[in-house]
C-alpha cells in the first residue's frame, strides 16, 4: 500500500496538471463542469439533469448549462428517458471517454516525483 499524498503533495499535482492542460491546450472546463464530467464517467449510471443537480446541490438550470458545454464537446450526451420522458439521461462519449483516459495518464505522469 502506497501512503496517502500530503495537501502539500495534492496542491503540486494539481499546480501540474493544470498547467500541462494549458500547455496541451485542452478545452478549457470550470470545476462544475468538469465535476459532473467525472461524475458521469466515474459512477454507474443512470445520470439525469435531476440527480446531478440534487448531487451537486444547485439548480437544473446551472447543470443544464454546465452539460450544454459538455455536450457541444462531446464529452456527454442527452438522451430523452424512454421510461419517463421529462427526464434527460446523460451518457459518456467515446470522444469524452478518450479525454479522461489521456487526461488521467498525464496525471499519472505527472505525479511522479512529487515532494516528500
Amino acid at each position: 500500500m502506497t501512503a496517502p499524498l500530503t495537501h502539500s503533495q495534492i496542491l503540486v499535482l494539481w499546480h501540474r496538471v493544470c498547467v500541462e492542460s494549458i500547455r496541451r491546450n485542452l478545452p478549457e472546463l470550470t470545476l462544475r463542469q468538469f465535476a459532473m464530467m467525472l461524475h458521469i464517467y466515474l459512477e454507474p449510471p443512470p445520470h439525469t439533469v435531476r440527480g446531478l443537480a440534487s448531487m451537486l446541490s444547485i439548480s437544473k438550470p446551472a447543470v443544464t448549462r454546465a452539460i450544454d458545454r459538455l455536450s457541444g464537446l462531446d464529452f456527454v450526451r442527452r438522451k430523452v428517458d424512454e421510461s419517463d420522458r421529462r427526464s434527460i439521461l446523460l451518457l459518456r462519449t467515446v470522444k469524452g471517454s478518450v479525454f479522461l483516459r489521456e487526461f488521467g495518464d498525464f496525471g499519472s505522469d505527472l505525479s511522479k516525483g512529487l515532494p516528500e
